[in-house]
């Protein structure tokens, strides 16, 4: 059995089984990083038993391992961006192995496969199978090309955690950051998940940071439902507050 529980933003919970993964912990907040829900979660010592964690990026809001410090186990297994094993092992976690996209690795009984990404720095995606699932998660890349391939290499996708609010960065002439609606139900066209649950969509600045620093289209998870019901009608897509628990 497969199930989902968001924790916010992009820090989802996944349970294989009975072996859980989380994926791009932020448990803590900090000036022009509001998370904009309710997080499921308090701090790390909240968390449940991990057989792994994996990190996309060294974004605060993707790998906050100031809050992680407080998770007990500190053997527990990381797969993350190559580049990051370093910060993650200085933060006390020895068990950390860097995944360039197609490199594989275990985290107990699941399998983790990087997958391509772009967000401006170095960054992956990641396939997780095990117990015979297959979930995608997509972090926060933007919607390019090399993502079809994932299909190819992973055709039967049960589950797909898809970025939508399309952050751009304002300084940076609205430099696009994140894929958006559209784009992500273009995603899930190419990958032909049986669900997919959008994410990364309630992140705020703050009133001040909102106007100058950053644009999304926030909390609108809807766009994303109704663009896939366009472009990828065999999908069932679910909005998934935080806290609640999906069985896939």
């Amino acid at each position: 059995m497969l199930t989902v529980t968001r924790v916010v933003h992009a820090s989802v919970l996944l349970d294989f089984g009975g072996a859980r993964i989380l994926t791009d912990p932020w448990l803590s907040e900090r000036r022009f990083y509001y998370q904009g829900e309710p997080r499921s979660i308090a701090t790390a010592a909240d968390l449940p038993e991990l057989a792994g964690i994996v990190i996309s990026h060294g974004h605060y809001d993707h790998c906050d391992l100031d809050a992680l410090i407080e998770y007990p186990d500190k053997t527990v297994p990381f797969a993350v961006v190559p580049g990051l094993a370093g910060k993650v092992r200085a933060a006390g976690f020895a068990n950390v192995v860097e995944l360039a996209p197609w490199q594989s690795a275990r985290l107990g009984p699941i399998e983790v496969t990087a997958a391509p990404a772009s967000h401006g720095i170095p960054e992956v995606t990641f396939v997780l199978r095990a117990d015979g699932h297959t979930v995608y998660f997509g972090a926060d890349t933007l919607r390019i090309p090399e993502l079809d391939e994932i299909a190819r290499r992973f055709p039967e996708v049960d589950l797909a955690l898809l970025p939508i609010n399309g952050l751009r960065i304002r300084p940076l002439l609205n430099h696009q950051v994140v894929m958006d609606a559209v784009e992500a139900a273009d995603l899930t066209r190419a990958l032909r998940p049986r669900l997919a649950v959008p994410i990364h969509y309630a992140f705020t600045s703050g009133p001040l940071g909102d106007r100058l620093m950053t644009k999304s289209d926030r909390n609108r998870p809807d766009l994303f439902r109704a663009a896939a019901a366009d472009l990828a009608p065999d999908t069932t897509v679910h909005i998934l507050d935080t806290g609640r628990l999906l069985a896939v």
